[in-house]
């Protein structure tokens, strides 16, 4: 059998035909024929048998590694002139527009950044972060399921940090299928009035439940846009807010401790931290033992921990939205004569935000499922040691926690020739 045989079933890549094998010093390149007679835009629907030239160069297309070896793709491509995007290099079926690397080596390198972190990728591919990068954005543009917008009744919102200094991206969820169906930079009402931009008004007006936290920004653009939609304020959010109120209270008992001739008593506070923090139940020994001797201390800072258990407790069980109404109330009473500014203020904000408190109680909605996809984004984050723009971040995120069919180069379904 011919080496050019060889190489026409090795690749199995649909619209080609080998021509050359050559085996040079950093890996082999393969010469293929189109062998479609109609030129066809990259970006566009639109094909033709008008040639307008022919390119001076071959292009070239990085495929998958053949054994150690880097394996590419050489093809001499014609030109044409499309109605809409002008003269134009014409498309390959085996490659993204735009893209030096061929489908299955993206499909590969997509699939292999949601299970690898930045080093090992690397190491293993041979190509850069920043590449990566780029060939993420393609798969997720190519990849992600054009109907996640469809049929979204039951909505998730929330902002994570992809990297430091107040960078955020805002992430829309599906509650029924637990994926993350859009996103963006930014975490203001302007960042969230382009998901209802992209979701269109009769679908924005379908949408009966929105989870948030407590954001302004977040209740302005739902109200303005899904006005049938309840707004449902998630409990985790609301213990999040107790616990805040706490680490303050707790701050200030520091401050105040700082102050006094013995520093050790300070210092030895410091550690008190997640002993208050963290659930009962979760306490070592040791912080156990702290929480304790604070007990016996009593002051601002045990009157403070006891308002944060007991909003917990409110929604630890499973209690009737008028059983956790009367509840709050009794918290809110209580903490607005604690004479604890943190609490004070929270016991207003609780007031202000129960309606849609309660309305997540009622319908069983929460931003727990959300809360976890956010704890997978941050490890995304973390494992990939930060990115240079949000949309590689997106990418990435989208990649691995959107709705998107990953089919890698030995699942897929050769495609008939054109």
């Amino acid at each position: 059998m011919r080496v050019t045989s060889v190489f026409n079933r090795l690749l199995d890549l649909s619209g080609i035909t080998v021509t050359d094998v050559r085996f040079c010093a950093d890996g082999v390149v393969v010469d293929v024929r189109l062998r479609s007679r109609r030129l066809r835009c990259p970006r566009c629907a639109f094909t033709t048998k008008a040639r307008y030239d022919t390119r001076a160069e071959p292009s070239t297309w990085r495929h998958l590694d053949l054994a150690a070896r880097r394996l590419r793709i050489s093809a001499d491509l014609r030109r044409l002139y499309c109605p809409v995007h002008g003269v134009i290099t014409e498309g390959v079926p085996f490659a993204r527009p735009g893209s030096r690397f061929t489908r299955d080596f993206e499909d590969l390198v997509g699939w292999l950044a949601t299970t690898m972190d930045k080093t090992a990728l690397a190491r293993l591919v041979r190509v850069d972060w920043d590449t990566t990068g780029r060939i993420i954005e393609r798969v997720v543009a190519d990849r992600l399921d054009p109907d996640r917008l469809q049929h979204l009744f039951q909505v998730g919102v929330d902002e994570v940090s992809w990297r430091k200094g107040h960078s955020y991206l805002t992430l829309v969820s599906n509650h029924e299928t637990g994926k993350f169906v859009w996103g963006r930079e930014g975490k203001d009402a302007a960042t969230l009035d382009h998901f209802f931009d992209d979701l269109g008004a009769d679908r924005a007006q379908a949408i009966q439940a929105v989870s948030m936290d407590m954001s302004p920004a977040f209740r302005k653009s739902v109200s303005a846009h899904a006005g049938k939609a309840v707004i449902c304020y998630d409990p985790f959010h609301v213990v999040a807010l107790a616990t805040a109120a706490l680490d303050k209270v707790r701050r200030q008992v520091w401050q105040e401790l700082r102050k006094l001739p013995d520093q050790d008593i300070a210092r030895r506070f410091r550690g008190a931290r997640w002993a208050l923090m963290k659930n009962p139940s979760d306490l070592t020994d040791d912080q156990a033992g702290t929480l304790r001797k604070i007990k016996r201390r009593g002051g601002d800072l045990w009157r403070a921990y006891t308002l944060k258990e007991a909003l917990r407790a409110v929604f630890a069980g499973d209690l009737t939205e008028a059983d956790v109404g009367v509840l709050l109330d009794r918290f809110c009473a209580k903490a607005s004569r604690s004479r604890l500014k943190p609490f004070v203020t929270l016991a207003r904000t609780i007031r202000k935000r129960r309606a849609g408190i309660l309305a997540a109680i009622r319908l069983g909605i929460t931003n727990a499922r959300h809360e976890g996809l956010n704890r997978r984004v941050r490890l995304i984050v973390n494992r990939a040691y930060g990115f240079h723009s949000a949309n590689a971040a997106l990418g990435l995120i989208m990649l691995t926690l959107g709705p998107i069919n990953h089919v890698l180069p030995h699942e897929r379904a050769t495609p008939a020739d054109p």
